[in-house]
């Protein structure tokens, strides 16, 4: 289990093929839940990339037990979530 902190706001959101599923938009940092923006407009992408942004009503939630690694900048979790089959 990874531990999520408010500075992993704004990291892109991978699955295990490294395929990019959205971006977070804000951290819990109590609950260890990381909410993620699957369809970031880039305007939004930006603002997130700066901490700046919130947490929309349709993020996904992702909590910090499927979270695989966290880098500089991206939080991976451990599940293929490709649309491909």
């Amino acid at each position: 289990m990874s531990v999520l902190s408010t500075e992993d706001e704004g990291k892109f959101l991978m699955d295990v093929r490294g395929e990019q599923i959205g971006i977070v938009t804000k951290i819990d940092p109590i609950e260890q839940v990381a909410y993620v923006d699957p369809e970031p407009s880039l305007a939004n992408a930006w603002i997130q990339s700066l901490g700046r942004g919130d947490a929309g009503e349709d993020d996904l939630e992702v909590p910090s037990d499927n979270i695989k690694t966290i880098t500089d900048s991206e939080v991976r979790v451990d599940a293929d979530l490709s649309s491909e089959a």
